[in-house]
Protein backbone atom coordinates (compact mmCIF):
# COMPACT_ATOMS: atom_id res chain seq x y z
CA UNK A 1 0.00 0.00 0.00
CA UNK A 2 1.54 3.70 -1.06
CA UNK A 3 2.11 6.00 1.70
CA UNK A 4 2.25 9.80 1.69
CA UNK A 5 2.30 12.42 3.67
CA UNK A 6 -1.22 14.30 4.27
CA UNK A 7 0.23 17.83 3.81
CA UNK A 8 3.67 19.10 1.90
CA UNK A 9 3.13 22.41 2.29
CA UNK A 10 4.64 24.82 4.99
CA UNK A 11 1.79 26.17 7.72
CA UNK A 12 0.21 29.42 6.92
CA UNK A 13 -1.09 31.68 8.60
CA UNK A 14 -4.82 30.85 8.69
CA UNK A 15 -4.31 27.20 9.19
CA UNK A 16 -6.27 26.03 11.89
CA UNK A 17 -4.84 22.88 12.86
CA UNK A 18 -1.00 21.89 12.12
CA UNK A 19 0.45 18.35 13.24
CA UNK A 20 4.29 17.73 12.80
CA UNK A 21 5.47 14.37 13.47
CA UNK A 22 2.26 13.28 16.30
CA UNK A 23 2.06 10.66 17.23
CA UNK A 24 0.48 8.39 20.40
CA UNK A 25 2.08 4.96 21.75
CA UNK A 26 0.96 2.70 24.66
CA UNK A 27 3.59 1.02 25.86
CA UNK A 28 5.01 -1.13 22.67
CA UNK A 29 1.43 -0.62 20.92
CA UNK A 30 1.49 2.39 18.61
CA UNK A 31 -1.87 3.47 18.35
CA UNK A 32 -0.80 6.60 16.30
CA UNK A 33 2.06 6.55 13.77
CA UNK A 34 3.88 9.75 13.64
CA UNK A 35 1.18 12.39 11.60
CA UNK A 36 1.64 15.06 9.33
CA UNK A 37 -1.36 17.39 8.97
CA UNK A 38 -2.40 20.56 7.91
CA UNK A 39 -6.05 21.67 7.83
CA UNK A 40 -7.31 25.31 6.75
CA UNK A 41 -9.25 27.65 8.00
CA UNK A 42 -13.04 26.85 6.88
CA UNK A 43 -12.33 23.17 5.08
CA UNK A 44 -14.41 20.33 5.75
CA UNK A 45 -12.85 16.97 6.00
CA UNK A 46 -14.10 13.59 6.65
CA UNK A 47 -11.96 11.13 8.35
CA UNK A 48 -12.62 7.14 7.15
CA UNK A 49 -10.98 4.19 8.40
CA UNK A 50 -12.02 0.63 10.31
CA UNK A 51 -12.84 1.00 14.14
CA UNK A 52 -8.98 0.66 15.49
CA UNK A 53 -7.18 2.36 12.59
CA UNK A 54 -6.37 6.03 14.74
CA UNK A 55 -9.45 7.68 13.91
CA UNK A 56 -10.76 9.03 17.49
CA UNK A 57 -6.88 8.68 18.38
CA UNK A 58 -6.04 11.29 15.84
CA UNK A 59 -9.48 13.82 17.20
CA UNK A 60 -8.80 13.20 20.95
CA UNK A 61 -5.17 14.81 20.27
CA UNK A 62 -6.58 17.78 18.35
CA UNK A 63 -9.33 18.33 20.80
CA UNK A 64 -6.44 18.32 23.42
CA UNK A 65 -8.01 15.62 25.28
CA UNK A 66 -4.82 12.94 24.51
CA UNK A 67 -1.50 13.73 24.95
CA UNK A 68 0.67 12.88 21.77
CA UNK A 69 3.87 11.05 22.54
CA UNK A 70 5.92 12.47 19.89
CA UNK A 71 5.46 15.73 17.86
CA UNK A 72 4.03 18.85 17.79
CA UNK A 73 0.75 20.24 17.09
CA UNK A 74 -0.82 23.26 17.25
CA UNK A 75 -4.65 24.69 17.16
CA UNK A 76 -4.72 28.47 15.99
CA UNK A 77 -0.98 28.48 16.71
CA UNK A 78 -1.08 27.75 20.43
CA UNK A 79 -1.29 24.42 22.07
CA UNK A 80 -4.65 22.29 21.61
CA UNK A 81 -4.58 22.41 25.62
CA UNK A 82 -4.31 26.14 25.98
CA UNK A 83 -6.87 28.18 26.88
CA UNK A 84 -6.79 29.85 22.95
CA UNK A 85 -7.76 26.79 21.76
CA UNK A 86 -10.02 25.57 24.12
CA UNK A 87 -11.70 28.88 23.46
CA UNK A 88 -12.12 28.44 19.69
CA UNK A 89 -12.65 24.67 19.54
CA UNK A 90 -16.16 22.93 19.90
CA UNK A 91 -15.92 19.04 21.14
CA UNK A 92 -18.56 15.71 20.07
CA UNK A 93 -16.56 12.32 20.96
CA UNK A 94 -17.87 9.57 20.05
CA UNK A 95 -19.34 8.62 23.56
CA UNK A 96 -21.70 11.32 24.44
CA UNK A 97 -20.91 13.05 27.99
CA UNK A 98 -24.02 14.54 29.31
CA UNK A 99 -25.04 15.84 33.18
CA UNK A 100 -26.92 13.13 34.89
CA UNK A 101 -29.03 15.51 36.68
CA UNK A 102 -29.59 18.56 33.65
CA UNK A 103 -32.56 18.39 31.38
CA UNK A 104 -31.28 19.17 27.58
CA UNK A 105 -32.26 22.39 27.68
CA UNK A 106 -30.62 23.33 30.97
CA UNK A 107 -27.33 21.44 29.20
CA UNK A 108 -27.65 23.56 26.02
CA UNK A 109 -28.60 27.18 28.26
CA UNK A 110 -25.98 26.03 30.58
CA UNK A 111 -23.24 26.10 27.84
CA UNK A 112 -24.43 28.64 25.86
CA UNK A 113 -23.93 30.90 29.22
CA UNK A 114 -20.76 29.05 29.99
CA UNK A 115 -19.26 31.00 26.72
CA UNK A 116 -20.95 34.75 27.32
CA UNK A 117 -24.34 34.13 25.85
CA UNK A 118 -27.79 34.03 27.47
CA UNK A 119 -29.70 31.32 27.88
CA UNK A 120 -32.98 32.25 26.12
CA UNK A 121 -30.45 32.85 22.72
CA UNK A 122 -32.66 31.47 19.35
CA UNK A 123 -30.38 28.99 18.79
CA UNK A 124 -31.60 27.25 21.75
CA UNK A 125 -34.93 26.58 20.49
CA UNK A 126 -33.98 26.13 17.01
CA UNK A 127 -31.37 23.11 18.18
CA UNK A 128 -34.09 21.81 19.87
CA UNK A 129 -36.60 21.56 16.70
CA UNK A 130 -33.85 20.79 14.30
CA UNK A 131 -32.46 17.30 15.86
CA UNK A 132 -35.97 16.66 16.93
CA UNK A 133 -35.78 17.11 20.83
CA UNK A 134 -38.93 18.74 21.38
CA UNK A 135 -40.64 16.31 23.43
CA UNK A 136 -38.36 15.63 25.27
CA UNK A 137 -36.49 18.57 26.21
CA UNK A 138 -37.47 18.90 29.76
CA UNK A 139 -36.12 15.28 30.42
CA UNK A 140 -33.02 14.26 31.48
CA UNK A 141 -31.03 12.27 29.00
CA UNK A 142 -29.86 9.56 31.77
CA UNK A 143 -33.04 8.14 30.17
CA UNK A 144 -32.57 8.44 26.80
CA UNK A 145 -31.56 6.07 24.15
CA UNK A 146 -28.15 5.91 22.43
CA UNK A 147 -29.95 7.94 19.66
CA UNK A 148 -31.47 10.36 21.65
CA UNK A 149 -28.21 10.95 23.72
CA UNK A 150 -26.04 11.73 20.18
CA UNK A 151 -28.78 14.01 19.61
CA UNK A 152 -28.70 16.21 22.85
CA UNK A 153 -24.86 15.56 23.16
CA UNK A 154 -24.46 17.11 19.22
CA UNK A 155 -26.86 20.55 20.06
CA UNK A 156 -24.59 21.02 22.88
CA UNK A 157 -21.70 20.96 20.68
CA UNK A 158 -22.83 23.20 18.19
CA UNK A 159 -24.69 25.43 20.49
CA UNK A 160 -21.50 27.44 21.59
CA UNK A 161 -18.88 29.82 19.48
CA UNK A 162 -16.41 27.83 17.96
CA UNK A 163 -13.93 27.95 14.42
CA UNK A 164 -13.07 24.49 14.85
CA UNK A 165 -15.76 21.35 15.00
CA UNK A 166 -14.51 18.14 15.96
CA UNK A 167 -16.78 15.24 15.44
CA UNK A 168 -16.27 11.79 16.32
CA UNK A 169 -18.38 8.48 15.00
CA UNK A 170 -21.71 11.55 15.19
CA UNK A 171 -24.11 9.32 13.24
CA UNK A 172 -24.24 5.88 15.71
CA UNK A 173 -27.68 5.41 16.83
CA UNK A 174 -28.93 8.29 15.15
CA UNK A 175 -32.28 7.57 12.61
CA UNK A 176 -32.74 8.89 9.20
CA UNK A 177 -33.80 12.69 9.98
CA UNK A 178 -31.21 12.74 12.80
CA UNK A 179 -28.41 12.02 10.62
CA UNK A 180 -30.17 14.59 7.79
CA UNK A 181 -30.06 17.41 10.18
CA UNK A 182 -26.92 16.70 12.11
CA UNK A 183 -25.46 16.43 8.09
CA UNK A 184 -27.53 19.77 7.58
CA UNK A 185 -25.84 21.47 10.82
CA UNK A 186 -22.22 20.63 10.44
CA UNK A 187 -22.48 21.96 6.62
CA UNK A 188 -23.98 25.34 8.02
CA UNK A 189 -21.12 25.50 10.50
CA UNK A 190 -18.56 25.13 7.37
CA UNK A 191 -20.20 27.95 5.64
CA UNK A 192 -20.21 30.03 8.30
CA UNK A 193 -16.67 29.80 8.44
CA UNK A 194 -15.89 26.99 11.08
CA UNK A 195 -13.34 24.47 10.17
CA UNK A 196 -15.23 21.16 10.37
CA UNK A 197 -13.57 18.09 11.16
CA UNK A 198 -16.10 14.32 11.12
CA UNK A 199 -14.22 11.14 11.73
CA UNK A 200 -16.59 7.73 10.47
CA UNK A 201 -16.68 4.68 9.30
CA UNK A 202 -19.72 5.58 7.45
CA UNK A 203 -19.00 5.81 3.65
CA UNK A 204 -22.55 6.82 2.75
CA UNK A 205 -21.90 10.40 4.28
CA UNK A 206 -18.65 11.27 2.56
CA UNK A 207 -19.78 13.10 -0.59
CA UNK A 208 -21.41 15.66 2.09
CA UNK A 209 -17.94 17.27 2.82
CA UNK A 210 -15.22 18.71 0.61
CA UNK A 211 -11.64 17.15 1.59
CA UNK A 212 -11.11 13.33 2.70
CA UNK A 213 -9.13 11.30 4.88
CA UNK A 214 -8.44 7.65 5.05
CA UNK A 215 -6.66 6.05 7.93
CA UNK A 216 -5.33 2.70 8.53
CA UNK A 217 -3.07 1.38 11.41
CA UNK A 218 -2.43 4.60 12.74
CA UNK A 219 -1.18 6.11 9.71
CA UNK A 220 -2.84 8.39 7.20
CA UNK A 221 -2.90 6.59 3.76
CA UNK A 222 -4.87 8.53 1.66
CA UNK A 223 -5.10 12.32 1.32
CA UNK A 224 -7.68 13.98 -1.04
CA UNK A 225 -11.11 15.68 -2.57
CA UNK A 226 -13.73 13.48 -0.58
CA UNK A 227 -15.38 12.55 -3.75
CA UNK A 228 -11.75 10.32 -4.37
CA UNK A 229 -12.30 7.95 -1.28
CA UNK A 230 -15.17 6.21 -3.19
CA UNK A 231 -12.83 4.49 -5.43
CA UNK A 232 -10.09 4.08 -2.82
CA UNK A 233 -11.63 2.12 -0.39
CA UNK A 234 -14.10 0.01 -3.51
CA UNK A 235 -9.88 -0.86 -4.56
CA UNK A 236 -10.09 -2.75 -0.72
CA UNK A 237 -6.93 -1.09 0.47
CA UNK A 238 -8.06 -0.52 3.61
CA UNK A 239 -8.92 -3.57 5.38
CA UNK A 240 -6.62 -4.40 7.94
CA UNK A 241 -8.28 -3.65 11.93
CA UNK A 242 -6.02 -3.74 14.98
Amino acid sequence: MSRRRSTDRPSRRDDVVVLDGVGKEYGDIAALSPVDLTVAAGESVVLVGHNGSGKSTLLSIIAGMLEPSDGVIRVHGQPPDSIHARERRSWLPDTPVLYDDLSVREHLEYTIRMHGGRGDEPIVDELIERLGLEGRQDDLPSQFSRGLRQKAAAAVALVRPFTLLLVDEPFVGLDASGRVALLDLLEESRAGGATVLVATHDPAVIDRFERGLVMDNGEIVHDGPASSLHEFLSADTVHRER
